[in-house]
């Protein structure tokens, strides 16, 4: 089962996941929304990979990309314009974004290609926002532990932060800026956690970086 078909039969396990561990969830998209707070009004951004819409109906974005039909089903209730593509070939005209969204990194058949394509999408000056989890860090680890044993990361690759940014550099993109959070193992966080700036400690990383 390739990890299209494992997304498409397990979308309720995959919503669960987020009703099981609410302060991880709600942590990350504060995490998030502090990128997004520094935006401009009014612009018009997509989230690629959006999945079933758990991040980003509650970060504003209104369309997106996901290659699954049973979660974009989920993300389309949810009040999300969904298109069917891959990170890697995005159904999309050049220099059409204000900004992108990926926080499902480690499900990309090729980080690289899809940075690549977040730059052809984005007007000159847009913006890549990126959340994932750092290899370096413990959740990452556990995950990587019990790989043969999890439905949804059997198949996944995590990034270390600094491959992230080579990768990001390597392409043109510039000013990277960082914060982080999920400061503890998955099972300790039991209330919502205050992001940092800066990465190496949290689990959960954010980068938000320029189009030139």
């Amino acid at each position: 089962m390739n990890t299209l078909e494992l997304f498409d039969s397990h979308v309720e396990d995959y919503e669960a996941w987020y009703d099981n561990y609410p302060a991880v969830y709600e942590s990350e998209i504060n995490a998030l929304r502090e990128h997004f707070q520094k935006l401009p009004e009014n612009i018009r951004g997509i989230e690629v990979g959006l999945g079933t819409g758990r991040f980003a109906k509650p970060l504003g974005i209104k369309e997106g990309a996901e290659p699954s039909q049973a979660m974009a089903a989920v993300a389309t209730k949810r009040g999300i314009q969904v298109v069917d593509g891959v990170a890697e070939n995005l159904p999309y005209g050049d220099l059409q974004f204000d900004f992108v969204l990926f926080v499902t990194i480690c499900h990309f058949n090729n980080v690289k290609s899809a940075i690549e394509q977040a730059y052809r999408v984005l007007k000159h000056g847009g913006s890549l926002i990126i959340g994932f989890l750092d290899k370096d860090q413990a959740i990452a680890q556990q995950y990587i532990a019990k790989k043969q044993r999890s439905v949804f990361y059997r198949k996944a690759r995590f990034y270390r932060t600094a491959h992230v940014v080579k990768m990001l550099e390597d392409v043109g993109f510039k000013n990277l800026e960082f914060n982080q959070t999920l400061f503890d193992d998955l099972e300790k966080i039991g209330s919502p956690q205050i992001p940092k700036s800066g990465y190496g400690k949290g689990s959960f990383v954010v980068v938000k970086t320029t189009k030139r």
